[in-house]
């Protein structure tokens, strides 16, 4: 058999990203490794489910709590003074007023759990430095994901976890933002019908 300068035959060798024999060259087998690094009777995937990604998912969902917590507390102002305020008459330019500001408000609210999400990446050296971790988290809050920053391999659980909460923040800002639409004209449809 005729060997190429590194020791491999001619037939295996590859381009970038082919696989050879069922398995990519640049990927480790994980089942391989986890069935031999797991604990005599216990299933292979139980060895990946240590401390350290239990530790990495109560850290995610803390900063997932944070988030509800900031925008409870954002929208709940937002409500009380929008309570407190008689609602303007439909008109465009009172109307448009109030969206805009509900708008800002729910986007700062926003921009405060991105900011928290960034300082725990960096404070726990998951990103060099506050810069990229804000641009990282804002990516991956919006569910953006461009993939030119990404975190490092101990991190890509709470990635998913920060995309998921905020999928579901900007789910409650619409519902929000709904409801006071829904407000605002709600006397003219009963006026209508009278």
């Amino acid at each position: 058999m005729k060997l190429r300068r590194n020791g491999v035959p001619p037939a295996s060798q590859t381009s970038r990203g082919q696989v050879i024999g069922g398995r990519s060259p640049f990927l480790p087998n994980i089942s391989a490794s986890l069935a031999r690094d797991a604990p005599r009777g216990t299933h292979p995937a139980s060895a990946w489910l240590g401390p350290v990604v239990v530790i990495r998912l109560f850290i995610a969902c803390s900063l997932m709590a944070l988030c509800v917590t900031i925008h409870a507390g954002g929208l709940t102002y937002a409500l009380r003074r929008l309570r407190r305020s008689p609602m303007p008459a439909p008109r465009f330019w009172s109307s448009t007023r109030l969206f805009v500001a509900i708008a800002v408000w729910i986007v700062l609210l926003h921009l405060a759990e991105v900011s928290a999400w960034a300082a725990a990446y960096t404070w726990n050296g998951a990103m060099p430095d506050l810069e990229t971790a804000l641009y990282f988290s804002a990516v991956t809050y919006t569910t953006t994901g461009y993939g030119d920053v990404v975190l490092p391999q101990g991190w890509r659980l709470d990635g998913g976890v920060e995309a998921l909460t905020g999928i579901l923040m900007c789910g409650w800002s619409t519902g929000f933002f709904f409801a006071i639409v829904n407000r605002l004209y709600e006397p003219n449809t009963r006026s209508a019908a009278l």
